[in-house]
């Protein structure tokens, strides 16, 4: 599997990630609101981390985003608003599937083409599940080549800042697994250095 899939389950790395992912949603919400880059989540969560915690990843920056929505921007509590959520919660699982789809067939490429490829499923899928939805619940002309353009910027920005961030925390989590440790008691490495 990927690289970056080189996680220890065990430590500190892995939870701290999955605060990052949610934290970093709500910044987006409050700058973005109803652009949050969602498709960029899904496939960072895809490329970084194992298939439950992705899914698992998506679910909170969802719900993080919803919940900063509801409360601090006043999104309307309409039927038609709470449909809205539910579908990006729907899109932003079904980014994620696209996205570990993706992954899983480019097992073997080179890295950065990998997260390339699998960003563009990601958000491949996104935006189509968002047109179908568009057709039952409204707002298909909000689909403009304009719009989308800006979508898929915003997404692009999120996607490389995320990666860069993860690869920032690889980078912390190798320095402190190759440095070594000292023990707890200085009379025991006394003694080693007179054996």
């Amino acid at each position: 599997m990927p690289d970056e899939m080189d996680l220890n389950p065990r430590g500190w790395r892995r939870p701290t990630w999955l605060l990052l992912l949610v934290a970093a949603s709500v910044a987006f919400t409050f700058t973005f609101a109803c652009a949050a880059p969602f498709a960029a989540f899904a496939a960072a969560a895809a490329c970084t981390l194992p298939r439950r915690d992705a899914y698992s990843a998506a679910g909170a920056v969802w719900l993080a985003n919803q919940g900063v929505g509801f409360a601090f921007l006043h999104y309307p509590w309409t039927m038609n608003c709470l449909a809205w959520g539910a579908v990006l919660g729907t899109t932003a699982l079904l980014s994620t599937l696209a996205a570990r789809l993706t992954l899983r067939r480019l097992a073997r490429v080179w890295a950065p083409a990998r997260n390339s490829v699998t960003f563009l499923a990601a958000f491949a899928a996104y935006e189509a599940a968002l047109i179908v939805f568009s057709l039952l619940l409204g707002g298909a002309e909000n689909f403009t080549p304009a719009i989308q353009g800006r979508i898929f910027a915003i997404n692009t920005v999120a996607l490389v800042g995320l990666l860069a961030l993860d690869r920032v925390g690889v980078a912390i989590a190798t320095v402190e697994t190759v440095r070594p440790r000292r023990s707890k008691n200085p009379t025991r490495i006394v003694a080693r250095k007179h054996a």
